[in-house]
């Protein structure tokens, strides 16, 4: 097969209009990476409890501020080199300007609840990406099978701070809340 004809089997690149204007009628969610779109699973349990917690603390903690949280459904936007639109777990934006109702563009805290199939995308590509963002204040990777939080964050030039044990206290000094991991993981472990 020639070289152009193979290029012609390609499936066209969705444009970011097409892609806004079809994601708000689909079914399914997905994640758009320069013109391709991917499918986003299904969460677990553990994985909701968890995004439910931290959702519900952290809108506890600013009702009546500037900030809002938004869980789940909304994407933030990101132009690195290329134009993305991920799903954060947990997405907390403090600029008034931001606003877009389906997406965001200047979020000052994103949390990841980590599953072994997105791991490596969490990890690596994400926080490559997200670090990019000039907003971006603390980047938040939670486990959902062992109590351990990996929080990185701007004012320390993105160095991995390590949270284990029940014990533990997120701390998020950009919007200045703090979190028990054993309440971040209510329902999921048992706590003695």
């Amino acid at each position: 097969m020639t070289a152009a004809l193979k290029d012609n089997l390609q499936p066209p690149k969705w444009t970011v209009p097409d892609y806004l204007k079809a994601e708000a009628t689909s079914e399914v969610r997905h994640e758009y990476i320069a013109g391709d779109l991917y499918a986003m699973a299904g969460a677990s349990e553990h994985h909701n409890f968890i995004s439910g917690n931290i959702f519900a603390a952290i809108r506890g903690h600013l009702r009546g501020k500037s900030c809002k949280v938004f869980i789940h459904d909304m994407k933030v936007k990101v132009y690195a080199q290329v134009m993305l639109f991920y799903y954060p777990d947990v997405m907390v934006v403090c600029e008034p300007d931001d606003e877009d109702k389906n997406y965001k563009t200047k979020p000052s805290i994103i949390v990841e609840v980590i599953s072994e199939s997105t791991r490596g995308t969490d990890e690596r590509e994400k926080l490559l990406t997200f670090i990019q963002l000039p907003s971006l204040e603390e980047y938040v990777l939670i486990e959902q099978d062992k109590m351990k939080v990996t929080v990185h964050r701007r004012a320390v030039e993105w160095r991995a701070e390590v949270l284990e044990g029940a014990e533990a206290v997120l701390k998020l000094a950009s919007i200045g809340f703090e979190m028990p991991l054993r309440e971040i993981y209510e329902d999921v472990f048992p706590v003695k």
